[in-house]
């Protein structure tokens, strides 16, 4: 089915199409006919933060900034959907146009800026839902605070999402909030990490209960970088790693006009990129949960992002590109797998 509406979709502005797909998947949730799309939910229960997750692939952050659409979205077989990125204050992002897709190479770029309504509305939106997996909770800084005052934000969201979001994902990697990524290195990233984690212990204690952090990073890092992350990661008492947000390299796609658009780059592109990342992570973090995220545009790739050391999967772009069957696809290869390891040796 969204193999016919895709080149409908797809002759619309990106912004402009995304919108109107999410309003169709909300009405098609409340005709009771979006279970249609993807199928059934794939059971494929793991335990992983203390959490109990239904099946092993999620919707990345992003798609669903203000959790508007989160039922619509769970009704698609979704184990597990990240809302956000969401800052203290409502913000528009930057300035339109700011999403382009670069269809020859199944590649997006987007510009937005953190564009959301704010975290009260965000929260309020949670409490609402009935999606019965797990939530996850993006959490970033207003683009009107200042970098070296950002754990003032970050503290503020945690504060307010604490008590409806089942893990929390601290984003300091995306490309389109000025200065952000810098918070990934060094001192920088204790400075913010430790005091955060701090926090999240308190509120843990004082609500009994325990609300997984974890933290979100860039594909553009190397080696070295990447081992001081993991540190900091494991020194700082993290819960786990989502790997990895867009990249700014732009070699995999630099035929496409677009390929100049300022922006993160997510997609096909990516996919050994975060690839990278990830079996790094996992030689420095053994027993650190870690969610892979970045060109799944197949089971086989949501195969490989477990190869590479991740436990969890998310998608975004594979989406825009495949439709909503990609998560049953996914999801049955990855059951697939985890059946076989629960089989005894011979």
């Amino acid at each position: 089915m969204y193999h016919v509406i895709r080149p409908a979709l797809f002759r619309l502005d990106p912004e402009a199409s995304h919108t109107l797909a999410m309003g169709m998947l909300d009405t098609l949730h409340r005709l009771g006919a979006a279970k249609r799309l993807a199928g059934a939910r794939v059971s494929d229960p793991i335990e992983l933060m203390g959490l109990r997750f239904p099946n092993r692939v999620g919707l990345a952050a992003g798609l669903d900034k203000n959790a508007d659409h989160l039922d619509a979205l769970g009704a698609l077989g979704f184990g597990f959907i990240e809302v956000g990125t969401v800052t203290p204050k409502a913000q528009p992002g930057n300035p339109k146009p700011r999403l382009f897709r670069l269809a020859g190479h199944d590649a997006i770029i987007n510009r937005f800026g953190f564009n959301n309504k704010g975290v009260e509305h965000l929260v309020e939106q949670v409490r609402k839902s009935r999606f019965d997996g797990i939530i996850g909770i993006n959490i970033g800084k207003n683009l009107s605070t200042a970098v070296e005052d950002a754990l003032a934000d970050y503290l503020l969201c945690l504060d307010a999402v604490h008590d409806v979001a089942d893990y929390i994902a601290v984003n300091i990697s995306s490309p389109n909030t000025p200065g952000l990524r810098t918070l990934q290195f060094g001192e920088q990233l204790d400075a913010l990490l430790g005091p955060i984690r701090a926090r999240a212990t308190e509120l843990d204690d004082a609500r009994q209960q325990r609300v997984p952090l974890l933290v979100k990073i860039a594909p553009d890092m190397n080696e070295e970088e990447i081992a001081l992350v993991a540190q900091s990661i494991e020194r700082n008492g993290l819960d786990g790693v989502i790997a990895t947000n867009t990249t700014i390299e732009r070699q995999a796609v630099e035929d496409d006009p677009q390929s100049t658009e300022a922006g993160g780059l997510s997609g096909k592109p990516v996919f050994e990129a975060s690839n990278r990342v990830i079996r790094l992570l996992r030689q420095h973090l053994p027993a650190i949960p870690i969610i892979g995220v970045g060109g799944i545009d197949s089971g086989e790739a949501a195969r490989q992002k477990l190869e590479a050391g991740a436990d969890l999967v998310q998608l975004y772009s594979g989406l825009i590109y495949q439709g909503p069957g990609l998560i049953n696809a996914c999801a049955s290869t990855l059951a697939v797998i985890s059946a076989d390891n629960k089989k005894p040796a011979a």
